[in-house]
């Protein structure tokens, strides 16, 4: 089964000349990395967090969406995290994507122009179609939560 990438149309403003547009690192990467276009270095504190700017705004295609994650190794390494993880980005949106870093970390942790982020997944959507009704249907489960189905 083939299918069709979408297209997505990025805009690269002015202070994001320079800095790479989105890209896969390898071929079969579902996430494309995101980079900072920052005009002076960023430090985040431990506990700290900040709006890191990418230089592109874009134009997402109707019914899909972009999800920014964390960056694995940036998490492993540094405890560097997306902290509206996965952030949300609308098909209607065309500001300039940011994505909000927190440092769970015990160092201090430097952005500097350039470097590697997060990722983007770029995903299709259904919106539904919310009716209210007076009873929900009955399941084994029922209204059990919050760890009800057990550790094993």
């Amino acid at each position: 089964m083939s299918i069709q990438n979408p297209v997505v149309h990025i805009q690269t403003l002015p202070h994001g000349e320079g800095i790479d547009l989105p890209f896969y690192a390898t071929t079969h990467a579902a996430g494309a990395d995101l980079r900072a276009a920052v005009d002076a270095d960023v430090i985040i504190a431990p506990g700290d967090h900040a709006l890191i700017k990418t230089g592109f705004a874009m134009a997402l295609p109707d019914n899909y969406e972009a999800q920014i994650r964390p960056r694995s190794g940036l998490a492993l390494k540094h405890g560097i995290t997306v902290l509206n993880s996965p952030g949300t980005i609308d098909a209607d949106y065309r500001g300039e994507v940011g994505v909000i870093l927190i440092n769970h970390g015990s160092k201090a942790f430097t952005v500097q122009r350039g470097d590697r982020i997060a990722q983007m997944i770029i995903a299709p959507f259904v919106q539904a179609d919310f009716r209210q009704v007076d009873a929900l249907s009955a399941t084994q489960r029922g209204d059990g939560g919050f760890g009800s189905s057990g550790k094993r």
